[in-house]
């Protein structure tokens, strides 16, 4: 038989590869379950956390107060606290008791008490002080009531001393109040919301983490679908090992190129967060980005026997990765096997750069470090997931010359003479 020549050899190549590329397309579409892990939840997941944390901020966090004073000095701090967007004064509470058993039933999340020397140690010009107990459950309800007492504070102190000073023009009494002028500038979150903080975060992790779904729940179905429970199933087409790769991966890009423009364009345009990036930046450093991704989740696929095993691993995963991201945990504070484990995964480094492309008007040569990282975690498991599909070929065809020489010795046994 005349061998093939190189050119065909290529051009077979070529055509297994877009029939595996069909073969996988088609599967995304019928198995219920790919279709919800790479169209449904990345729709619906990040809807989801936007219209949770849409509001941003707290407002009016309910404190509990307890004003043993009982002056007009009291009175105006507790009416100046309760003026703050952050705090409302939910009840006035006769002693501690009263107010503790408010925050344990859950009606305030906070107690201002105001001594009874309040304004006696004011007014002979002693310091007093004002004692507030939070909740630290809930760090947003802890950082609402000390930012209104604090600037309610730093108001009166600035107020008593310009009139203690005896000044005789307002810049006199300027400089008194104020003798270092300082202001405030939130940078890359104006509003201080929660959401401009954690949504991005949440948003590149879908996307890594809907892939690892949806990869191996297709890995899961091909081994339960397949005789020998092998993840290459037995097909003329599947004998080689870049065109198998290839052809998945092309099938996973084209999708997931999609889902990333609503997942990271349309999304923040919906919950108007901050998008002060170049789209340019950000589509380049999404290439190598989805290419991790698959590549990472298709070597990830070795370890899945059956449909179920991917959301166990999704589950075990989700929350440690976005912990070791590094954003909502300094990565400075994280030890050092952790954070070079962290590395391991496409979401740590995509996470990092897109936040600074999208949210700090970073540009590609400012995140040069993350974009060539991921390029070469891309490289690296291109290698891993062709060496699982490598192995995974020699496994079917020994499967198969084994259950080819049971039946040729079955054969034989029946139709040899006694």
């Amino acid at each position: 038989m005349k061998r093939p020549t190189f050119k065909q050899h290529i051009t077979q190549a070529i055509q297994d590869m877009f029939y595996i590329w069909r073969q996988e397309f088609r599967t995304t579409f019928r198995d219920q379950g790919v279709l919800i892990f790479f169209i449904l939840v990345p729709l619906a997941y990040p809807l989801v956390y936007g219209f949770i944390y849409t509001n941003e901020t707290l407002r009016d966090v309910p404190a509990a107060v307890v004003d043993d004073s009982r002056t007009a000095l009291s009175r105006e701090y507790l009416r100046k606290v309760d003026a703050t967007p952050d705090v409302r004064i939910a009840a006035y509470c006769s002693d501690m008791e009263e107010a503790k058993l408010m925050m344990k039933e859950r009606k305030a999340y906070g107690i201002i008490r105001i001594p009874a020397s309040f304004s006696d140690d004011l007014s002979q010009g002693r310091q007093t002080h004002v004692s507030l107990y939070c909740d630290m459950s809930g760090l947003l309800y802890y950082k609402c009531l000390l930012l209104a007492n604090t600037n309610v504070s730093l108001a009166m102190n600035a107020d008593i001393k310009t009139q203690r000073a005896g000044n005789t023009t307002e810049r006199q009494d300027e400089l008194t109040a104020y003798p270092i002028e300082y202001e405030d500038v939130a940078l890359y979150n104006p509003t201080n919301g929660f959401a401009a903080f954690l949504l991005p975060v949440v948003l590149m992790l879908i996307i890594q983490q809907t892939l690892l779904l949806g990869i191996g729940l297709s890995a899961g179905t091909a081994r339960e679908n397949n005789r020998f429970r092998d993840l290459v199933p037995i097909n003329r087409h599947y004998h080689g090992t870049l065109r198998i790769v290839m052809g998945k991966a092309l099938s996973y890009f084209m999708v997931y190129t999609v889902v990333s423009v609503y997942v990271l364009g349309v999304v923040p345009r919906i919950f108007r967060l901050n998008q002060i990036g170049q789209t340019d930046d950000l589509l380049l450093f999404m290439l190598p980005y989805l290419a991790a991704c698959i590549f990472f989740s298709m070597t990830a696929s070795i370890v899945i026997r059956n449909r179920e095993t991917c959301m166990l691993i999704f589950v075990f995963t989700s929350v440690p990765l976005l912990f070791l991201s590094g954003i909502s945990w300094p990565r400075t504070a994280i030890p050092d096997f952790w954070r070079y484990f962290s590395y391991l995964f496409p979401s740590t480094l995509g996470i990092n750069g897109f936040v600074r492309i999208n949210s700090m008007g970073g540009t590609l040569n400012e995140v040069a470090t993350e974009y060539r990282a991921l390029w070469f975690q891309a490289a690296i498991y291109f290698i891993t997931a062709c060496l699982v599909y490598r192995h995974q070929i020699i496994l079917s065809r020994r499967h198969i010359i084994e259950a080819y020489k049971k039946q040729k010795e079955l054969f034989t046994k029946r139709h040899t003479p006694i």
